[in-house]
C-alpha cells in the first residue's frame, strides 16, 4: 500500500501568507476531500500537492520518496495523475487519439501494450461506443469520462480531482461518483477538492478542511458536520447531508 502525504506545507504571496503549516495523506484506495471556503487556501494547497505551486515550506512525498521539488511530469512519473477542473482533451483529436496520445509517454510500453491498454480503458470506462468521436462532440459527462481514462493512461498510484462535479448535470455527478468509487476499488488513492460540499462530502472517508489558510478539522462527514468552528466558517448551522 502506498501513501502519498503533504506535511507542513506554506506558502505566501508577497507579504501574504495563504496557506500554513497544513499536513494530509491519502492511502491507496483512499477517497479524501479538501474542502474550505473561497479563498481559504485550500486550491493553493492541492497545487502545491500536483506540483503547479511550489511550496515556500513543507514536503510532498509518496512513501518515503520527497517529490516535492519534481515539476508536475516528475510526479505523474512518481504516481501523482491529475485531472484539472478546465477541459483538458484535445478538442480535435478521437476519444480514442485523446487517451492514445497520453499512452504514447509510457515507454515501457510497446505498440501492442499500448492498444491493449487503449481497449481496456475504453471498455473500463464505457466509452467504446464514442471511440470515433471529436473531443469538441462530447457531453460534459463523456468528456470527464475520457478525462479520468486519459489521467489513467499513465497508470498513477494517486489521481487529484479538481472540481470534477463542476459544470456536469446530476445523473452525470451520479457517474463520476461511480467512476471514483471504482478508482477505490482498483487500489487508487484520490483526493478532491470541490466547490460541491455535499457531493464531496457524501462519497469522501475523511475530509480536511481549510480556513484562513490553515487546516480547523479532519475526519469522516459525520465529525465534519459535527464540528462547531466549521458550521461557523463554512458550512452553516443548517447544512445536513
Amino acid at each position: 500500500m502506498a501513501t502519498l502525504k503533504a506535511q507542513h506545507l506554506a506558502k505566501s504571496y508577497k507579504s501574504r501568507q495563504v496557506v500554513r503549516d497544513v499536513s494530509l495523506s491519502i492511502d491507496s484506495g483512499q477517497i479524501v476531500g479538501l474542502l474550505g471556503p473561497n479563498g481559504a487556501g485550500k486550491t493553493t494547497c492541492f497545487y502545491m500537492i500536483v506540483g503547479l505551486v511550489q511550496a515556500d515550506q513543507g514536503r510532498v512525498l509518496i512513501d518515503d520518496l520527497d517529490v516535492s521539488h519534481q515539476p508536475m511530469h516528475g510526479r505523474a512519473k512518481a504516481g501523482i495523475g491529475y485531472l484539472p477542473q478546465e477541459a483538458s482533451i484535445f478538442r480535435k483529436l478521437s476519444v480514442a487519439d485523446n487517451i492514445m496520445a497520453i499512452l504514447e509517454t509510457r515507454k515501457e510500453l510497446d505498440k501492442d501494450g499500448r492498444r491493449k491498454e487503449l481497449e481496456s480503458l475504453l471498455q473500463e470506462f464505457h466509452i467504446s461506443h464514442i471511440r470515433d468521436n471529436l473531443g469538441m462532440s462530447l457531453s460534459g459527462g463523456e468528456r470527464r469520462r475520457v478525462e479520468i481514462a486519459r489521467a489513467l493512461a499513465t497508470n498513477p498510484k494517486f489521481i487529484l480531482l479538481d472540481e470534477p462535479f463542476a459544470g456536469v448535470d446530476p445523473i452525470s455527478v451520479g457517474d463520476i461518483k461511480q467512476i471514483i468509487y471504482h478508482l477505490k476499488a482498483k487500489g487508487i488513492g484520490v483526493l478532491i477538492t470541490d466547490h460541491n460540499v455535499r457531493e464531496t462530502l457524501d462519497i469522501c472517508e475523511t475530509a480536511y478542511i481549510v480556513n484562513d489558510g490553515q487546516l480547523i478539522a479532519e475526519g469522516d462527514s459525520a465529525t465534519i458536520l459535527a464540528n462547531d468552528l466549521v458550521k461557523e466558517v463554512y458550512l452553516g448551522h443548517e447544512f445536513r447531508l
